[in-house]
């Protein structure tokens, strides 16, 4: 158990860079960028202004969701180049030789480095993100006091917002870390063989499959088939984006319980099995052809 963790904070020590150093300066363009906002007035807290017919939480909730997106986006960025790049970075720096003589199998060097995809390295990104959004709602919460807003009963609202809306955050990290669990696997276990070569594979494959399909079964054209449905099916979250579009669009407020009730009820819970299994089969079908051709 000490070898696992000690292998999942190597991750950690390794990556930091793409999971906590850029993450803090994005929150310092974060910060900047708000204080310009709100600054020339891009948005207008006065009665007469933007916010005059809308909830009044509303301008904190959308700044919450736009951000708390964004930092979604880099996430996925880095996780998908993370494990492009971390499981075949032994093999570029030794250190697959010391592991070994530990002794640490290759099927537990190589679950450390999904963990530490599914826990640790995103969990610093969360955290860093959840910064920059207190920042935000705080430079929010000055400009709407220099605008004569301010009160007791507004911080409370904005406070209480930001508890929900990141407790909703993370239950999004949570469910999408684990809905997309199989095709970091299985880019971690392209890697593991032909090592960077698999950012690319990683998109050529698929639509190989597809093509393959549609020149044996037919249809209109090679992302018309069967496989590629399933593809762009399984590649996205399920998410209630009518009841965020509300919300955005400063209809009603937020309710974090409704949200997280239906979000939760709508989840495939079955596909999202289903795709722990498939990671932990490539798994060990890396960690084999790593023990093989090391032994070679």
């Amino acid at each position: 158990m000490k070898s696992f963790v000690a292998l999942i904070r190597r991750e950690f020590l390794e990556h930091k860079g793409a999971f906590f150093y850029a993450p803090l300066g994005l929150v310092a363009v974060v910060l900047a960028l708000a204080l310009f906002a709100f600054g020339v007035n891009r948005v207008d807290f006065t009665t007469t202004g933007q916010l005059a017919t809308v909830v009044p939480t509303w301008v904190f909730e959308a700044s919450y969701a736009g951000l708390a997106g964004a930092w979604l986006l880099y996430l996925a960025f880095v996780l998908f180049f993370y494990c492009a790049d971390g499981f075949a970075a032994d093999k570029r720096n030794n250190a697959m030789l010391f592991w070994k003589s530990m002794p640490v199998s290759d099927f537990k060097v190589l679950m450390s480095k999904l963990t530490a995809a599914i826990t640790l390295l995103p969990g610093t990104v969360f955290a860093v993100a959840l910064i920059s959004l207190a920042l935000l709602y705080g430079v929010a919460y000055v400009a709407s006091m220099a605008a004569g807003l301010g009160s007791g009963e507004l911080l409370s609202a904005i406070v209480g917002s930001f508890g929900q809306m990141s407790l909703l955050f993370l239950a999004v990290v949570a469910a999408g870390l684990l809905w997309y669990l199989p095709y970091m696997a299985l880019v971690g276990s392209m890697a593991t063989a032909v090592g960077r070569w698999a950012i690319p594979l990683s998109f050529f494959v698929p639509a190989l499959i597809s093509s393959v399909e549609w020149v044996a079964l037919g249809g209109p054209h090679p992302f018309a088939t069967r496989t590629w449905e399933f593809l762009n099916a399984r590649s996205q979250l399920p998410i209630d984006t009518d009841y965020v579009g509300s919300v955005l669009d400063g209809a009603s407020n937020w309710n974090t319980g409704e949200f997280t009730t239906h979000f939760l009820s709508t989840y495939d819970w079955v596909q999202a099995g289903i795709g722990v299994v498939v990671a932990i089969v490539l798994m060990v079908a890396a960690s084999e052809y790593r023990r093989r051709s090391a032994a070679n």
